[in-house]
């Protein structure tokens, strides 16, 4: 991948992240990204398609994660280890809530490709756990649990929610 993509994609992400998507014009990503206007739209036709990209490779990352935590299990306890990835995530990533949800919000009325892509990326969570051994009920408390985590974590302390979901965790989960 290109250095000047990479870098629109990463500043992208990050103003995305803090302050919306619609807050969020093409010129400030071009400005912080250094790069000219036609190198944006040689690497994305529109704003929207930069969206479906930062989307998709957030997606990647956040899965990559919690992947990782799987492998390093040191709790022998799933559902724990991906509870303190998704907690470490948060911590790590800042605590504006879910910027799967905040593109929905933003453009299910006006683009359902991002619409479908966050609804996708909702379904594939759930997946994602079930991949992982939890069954369909275990799956779908994990992604409710992980959901309200991140939406608490936007008005609360999020190492308060943290101690807090891992506690649940533990206690629903007990392997």
């Amino acid at each position: 991948m290109s250095q000047k993509r990479e870098s629109l994609l990463e500043n992208a992400e990050r103003l995305f992240y803090e302050n919306g998507f619609h807050a969020i014009g093409m010129k400030r990503i071009i400005s912080e990204s250094d790069v000219a206007l036609m190198t944006m739209y040689n690497h994305f036709d529109s704003k929207e398609d930069l969206i479906l990209e930062v989307l998709k490779r957030r997606e990647e990352r956040y899965f990559a994660f919690l992947e990782t935590s799987l492998k390093e299990d040191r709790h022998r306890n799933k559902a724990l280890s991906l509870a303190e990835a998704h907690m470490n995530w948060i911590l790590k990533d800042g605590s504006n809530g879910c910027m799967m949800l905040r593109a929905k919000e933003e453009y299910a009325s006006t683009n359902k490709e991002i619409s479908d892509t966050v609804i996708a990326h909702k379904k594939n969570l759930i997946s994602f756990f079930q991949d992982s051994g939890f069954n369909n009920n275990q799956a779908t408390r994990l992604a409710m649990l992980f959901e309200g985590a991140t939406a608490l974590s936007e008005v609360l302390e999020p190492k308060e929610v943290s101690k807090e979901l891992i506690d649940t965790i533990e206690k629903l989960f007990h392997e």
